[in-house]
This record gives structure tokens, sequence and C-alpha cells, in this order.
């Protein structure tokens, strides 16, 4: 019989929790075994028994992004009008989770990290959050709206555009009450 497992997913939870407050506070360059087990309130044995190490914990970050990401995504619903459906999931899914999580926002769309390419895993998880899109935009496309792109080019369209208004509005060049129009506006053009 194998030995029990000492730590499980709760104590993962906490220490991604941990690692996230850290890129917060002060970038990647924060986030280490032992200040993220700290944070969490356990030890770096924990952290090691997770994730392996620093970069395993970094992966495991940029995991969570995506799944944070999908889970907003798939909390739009889903009506007959597919560009109000595509709009609705950028502002409603997207824009919420940049907003909510500016931190792993960039970590995963803007921040050159000094790590190797994402693992298998995680990629896989980026890939799926892109199918998400894809399969909205997909949509759009069939219902005649888009025409001349493909619909691997306006995905990539979409989402250099959802990439680019979450930074200015992260950044604070869009604030107040006009930002959710302005991402609506730009979208529906």
């Amino acid at each position: 019989m194998g030995r029990p497992r000492l730590h499980d997913d709760v104590t993962r939870s906490e220490l991604l929790e941990a690692a996230e407050q850290l890129l917060s506070v002060g970038g990647l360059e924060a986030v280490s075994v032992r200040s993220t087990a700290a944070g969490a309130g356990t030890s770096t044995r924990a952290v090691y028994a997770l994730f392996g190490s620093k970069e395993g914990l970094v992966q495991a970050l940029a995991q969570r992004a995506y799944e944070l990401l999908m889970d907003r995504v798939a909390a739009v619903p889903v009506s007959g009008d597919p560009s109000a459906d595509l709009i609705a999931a950028v502002v409603r899914g997207f824009r919420a989770f940049a907003l909510d999580h500016p931190d792993l926002f960039r970590l995963v769309f803007t921040t050159q990290l000094p790590r190797a390419r994402l693992t298998t895993e995680s990629n896989a998880t980026r890939m799926t959050a892109l199918r998400q899109l894809t399969e909205r935009i997909e949509r759009v496309k069939k219902s005649g709206v888009a025409r001349g792109q493909s619909v691997e080019e306006l995905t990539l369209l979409v989402d250099v555009m959802c990439s680019g208004l979450a930074m200015r509005e992260i950044c604070g060049v869009i604030d107040g009450a006009p930002a959710e129009r302005l991402w609506s506006d730009a979208l529906g053009a």
C-alpha cells in the first residue's frame, strides 16, 4: 500500500491563490516556492509535492488563468444571435476575467515569461479556452455576418483586440462607464 497523500486539492488551491497574490504584489519575481508556501500557511514540501518546482507552480498559475477564463466564458448563455453571443462572451467573459484577475491576465496574455513553452497540460487548457472563442466565431461566420476572413483570421483578430482592450482598461486608459460600451462597439464593428 502506498503512502497517503499529504497535500490535496484544497492545499493546491490555497497555494495557487497565494502565488496569484504574490504575482499581484511583486510580479513573477516575487513568486517563489518559499513565499508561496508561507502565503498559504504550509510547507515548501507541499509546493514540491504538488507542482515539482517553481516552474511547475508558474505553469499551474497559467493553467489556472485559462480555467478561470473558460469558466467566465462558459457562464455566458448562448442565444439565437451569434454576433450578440460573441460580444457578450467577450465582454462578460473575457473582460470580466481580465479585470478580476489582471495579474493572471498579464501572465498568460502579455508577459514574456522567463520559462520554456507551456507544458502539455497547460497548453491543452490554453487550446480548450481558444476553442471556446473559435466556436463562437464559427457561429458568427456561419450566420453570414463575417465575410472575407477565415475563422482562424477572425479568431486572431478578436483575440488581439480583446488583449489590447483589456490591457488598456487595466492600465486605466479606458475607464468608467463607457468601458463596456467601447468593448461592445469595437467588437461589433
